[in-house]
């Protein structure tokens, strides 16, 4: 078994952020959403790892993950020139997949669940496909699947404007090598990319066994600001135990689970977790509130923050509240003159915000 992980495209939804960054590498509670991948895969006990980069981002990608060593992994960068499917990054990973059966993760998903119990499932039953599955309320911003009643799937829709169900299709598949041949006899749909979903109706038309495995647990696909403070709110509350390395004054309050990081100052403030603070930041005068991470050497000072995302190196200065905000490496968010009651920013590295 090996695992192919995408971590290309461009991150559109994401910008400005993804101009500077790719989208797998923007941290969720200080931990790229790519680590939590590997961590996944790496439990799974999958020990070759191929990992699709594109030419924009591959450089700080290929500097995260190094050799795989890390994670225990064996890890093979391929290079994807094109954005042109899910599919297509298959067909561009031929050589590394060879003839085995293989996970492919796209790498802006968290689950809440690992692999390891339907790595179990797919070994035990060995399907063409198993298809990672979950209940969402707006079918239509996804893939889409209709299950027969022995739970094998019958039909696939890729962004349906009339959804067949309501389960969408996750960004984690399991695949026997037959998919290769689906691959190959699709064209490129109306996007003008070759979609994954296409190849596996194929598998389904030629009376192969493709398998749904409904989550029970969360899912969150990050593509999106909101999604991805979603999903910082849930990685918090499921993850984050009291881990304090950092200085606290006499004069500051932490409250709950709060990991404060090495070097990490709060200075006549009040913390409220679950949160995360990074290494070498500094927290004056402040309030932070639930749901919010910041980044390493970044500081806070007379500002309240809460269910925010900070990344690293950010000053936030002299804000009276900052909420349900991403704020980007180097950026500084400072008052400048009148009243203001809360803010909602998204905003790029190396910006400037006053208001």
């Amino acid at each position: 078994m090996k695992a192919l992980v995408l971590s290309g495209g461009r991150g559109t939804r994401l910008r400005p952020l993804t101009h500077t960054m790719a989208k797998q590498l923007v941290p969720v509670a200080n931990q790229p959403i790519l680590g939590y991948v590997m961590n996944h895969i790496s439990e799974a006990g999958i020990r070759e790892v191929g990992v699709i980069v594109a030419p924009e981002t591959q450089d700080e990608v290929r500097q995260y993950l190094g050799n795989g060593g890390k994670w225990g992994v064996n890890i093979e960068f391929i290079l994807q020139e094109q954005p042109l499917g899910l599919a297509h990054a298959v067909k561009t990973a031929r050589s590394f997949l060879e003839d085995s059966p293989f996970v492919m993760y796209l790498g802006d998903n968290l689950l809440g669940t690992g692999l390891t119990d339907a790595l179990e499932v797919f070994n035990k039953t060995s399907p063409d496909a198993l298809i990672f599955l979950k209940e969402v309320h707006d079918p239509t911003r996804f893939g889409v699947a209709m299950l027969g009643n022995d739970g094998t799937i019958e039909k696939l829709v890729e962004k349906p404007k009339v959804p067949p169900s309501n389960l969408a299709l996750v960004g984690v598949y399991l695949f026997s090598p037959a998919i290769h041949d689906a691959i190959n006899s699709i064209r490129p749909s109306w996007r003008g990319e070759l979609e994954i979903t296409d190849a596996i109706q194929v598998l389904i038309n030629k009376g192969k066994r493709v398998e749904g495995k409904i989550l029970e647990g969360w899912w969150l696909d990050t593509g999106k600001k909101d999604d991805f403070l979603k999903a910082n709110r849930v990685v918090l509350d499921d993850y984050i135990k009291r881990e304090i390395k950092g200085k606290i004054d006499t004069k500051s309050t932490v409250e709950g689970r709060v990991r404060l990081e090495e070097d990490a100052i709060i200075e006549n403030s009040v913390v409220r977790g679950p949160c995360v603070i990074g290494r070498g930041t500094i927290i004056k005068d402040s309030f932070i509130g639930p749901f919010t991470s910041i980044g390493p050497n970044s500081s806070i000072i007379r500002s309240v923050v809460q269910h925010t995302v900070i990344l690293s190196n950010a000053i936030v200065e002299n804000i009276e509240r900052l909420e349900d905000s991403l704020i980007g490496r180097h950026a500084k968010v400072k008052k400048a003159a009148g009243l203001v009651s809360a803010l909602q920013l998204m905003i790029g590295d190396h910006s400037l915000v006053e208001v």
